[in-house]
């Protein structure tokens, strides 16, 4: 049973790539590249862990999710159609002019958004804000943010962390899409951020450092930041920007361009492949 849940996830990873290329496409603009590191995440989160309910998304109880890198929400809305917060035709016109779907999320508008993102940085403060807000109502439900290793050079995320470990906001799960790139080329090379564990550790967070493609060891992380007490958990997801496609791996260009239709073509190729190279019900 295990198994059979670890092949779906990675074929509802590969779709979420499949939406995310789609709409990017269609828009002729946007951010492929995080939206493509981020879907094995994004499909343990969606179809594993999140205690959510589509038909009632504002319900009081749910587990909340920000997207604190908001640029790359094509895989998040990618993520909520197949979870059926809307119809997966919306993903055709992401970013068009008075399109449900644009280049922030706006939880205003979109059912199954639970913070509208903006600055880099901004997310997750909100959803340390959330968290906080959930131990003083003395709820159940659990906040989680993912947030890129370029954003987090902003200070504004340090004080956010700082914040989680006064609060002993055990209730929150922080996931770091350390892809390695962003927009202006290798995070290490503009303002280098690493080593997260040791830093995380010194401001008195759990930490977990995973393969972010292993859905195994995704799974795995989320229980374990389940158990711990006390302190918030960071997930430290080590993966590859525009993992899925062969000409935008690891690929700093990728960041944030717009594939033409030969490589559009491409792309939907290598990813329908993979997924039917997992076999069973496509």
């Amino acid at each position: 049973m295990e198994n059979e849940k670890i092949l779906e996830l990675k074929k509802i990873a590969t779709e979420i790539r499949l939406g995310a290329v789609e709409a990017v496409f269609n828009a002729k603009s946007g951010h492929p590249g995080g939206a493509l590191s981020s879907a094995d995440i994004l499909a343990c989160l969606y179809f594993n862990e999140l205690n959510v309910d589509v038909s009632n998304p504002k319900w009081e109880d749910r587990d909340r999710f920000v997207l604190s890198k908001g640029h790359s929400c094509p895989g998040l809305y990618s993520a909520l159609a197949l979870k059926g917060y809307f119809d997966k035709e919306e993903l055709k016109s992401f970013r068009h002019t008075g399109a449900l779907l644009q280049g922030h999320p706006d939880m205003k508008a979109i059912n199954g958004v639970d913070m509208s993102a903006g600055s880099l940085g901004q997310g997750f403060s909100c959803a340390c804000g959330m968290a906080l807000a959930g131990k003083l109502n003395n709820k159940s439900y659990r906040t989680y943010a993912l947030v890129g290793d370029g954003e987090s050079q902003e200070g504004q995320v340090w004080e956010a962390i700082m914040f989680a470990s006064h609060y002993k906001l055990d209730n929150l799960c922080m996931i770091i899409d350390n892809n390695g790139l962003q927009i202006d080329g290798r995070v290490s090379d503009v303002m280098n951020v690493m080593p997260y564990e040791s830093k995380l550790e010194a401001f008195g967070w759990n930490v977990i450092s995973i393969d972010g493609h292993n859905i195994a060891q995704i799974l795995d992380a989320f229980k374990k930041a389940k158990e711990v007490k006390g302190k918030p958990t960071a997930i430290v997801a080590k993966t590859i920007k525009g993992k899925g496609v062969s000409f935008m791996e690891d690929q700093a260009s990728w960041h944030g361009k717009a594939p033409n239709e030969e490589q559009y073509n491409i792309a939907v190729s290598e990813l329908t492949a993979y997924k039917n190279s997992l076999g069973g019900n496509n």
